[in-house]
């Protein structure tokens, strides 16, 4: 009987070793899918599926969360399901091991509650991007006083660009002139060219 670990994160720039801290240690194996969206079924991923070859009758797996385990309510369900219908226990931190019966409804539960709020989320981020957009078509200025979205501009590229036309200035002159760096000179400057 062993103790696997399982982890997942979202993005490359995420680390499992929040979830490792967590969950803690002692685990006979460990497997990880590191920049793989929840958004993917959880027998796609190339860990989970490793883990999934792995598990035996009478093994425990743990998990961070119930999200970790499949993209929506559906898959979470299904996965924890055929889990234990090969006689593995899911151990959820903070929540323990799940059972039969009331540990399945439970999760039903939690996942849905997960499912809905990644949706709620993904509406929200939608509405503030469409919000913007109309702010922008109508004003020329969104809400914030930005004339665009997204990262401020460091400098105006066309003066830039014309400064060190007039000035017959190299890239470097240019770039401590407006205490910018040397690419974003290069790059406002070719973009005056094209």
């Amino acid at each position: 009987m062993s103790r696997i670990a399982y982890y997942r994160v979202s993005t490359g720039d995420q680390s499992i070793e929040a979830q490792r801290n967590a969950i803690g240690g002692g685990f006979d194996r460990e497997f990880c899918d590191e920049g793989v969206s929840g958004a993917s079924i959880a027998a796609s991923r190339g860990g989970f599926r490793e883990l999934l070859e792995y598990v035996r009758d009478g093994d425990t797996v743990c998990v961070y969360a119930i999200d970790r385990l499949g993209r929506d309510a559906l898959d979470v369900q299904s996965t924890v399901r055929d889990l234990m219908d090969k006689g593995v226990t899911v151990d959820v931190h903070g929540l323990g091991s799940i059972g039969r019966g009331v540990g399945e409804l439970i999760v039903a539960v939690l996942a849905q509650v997960a499912d809905m709020e990644r949706q709620r989320i993904r509406e929200r981020c939608a509405d503030g991007r469409e919000t913007a957009k109309a702010s922008l078509a109508e004003t020329g200025k969104t809400h914030r006083g930005k004339e665009s979205m997204g990262r401020p501009k460091a400098a105006d590229s066309k003066a830039v660009a014309q400064w060190r036309r007039d000035n017959k200035a190299s890239i470097a002159e240019t770039a401590s002139q407006f205490d910018i760096s040397v690419a974003t000179v290069k790059r406002y400057c070719s973009s005056a060219v094209a």
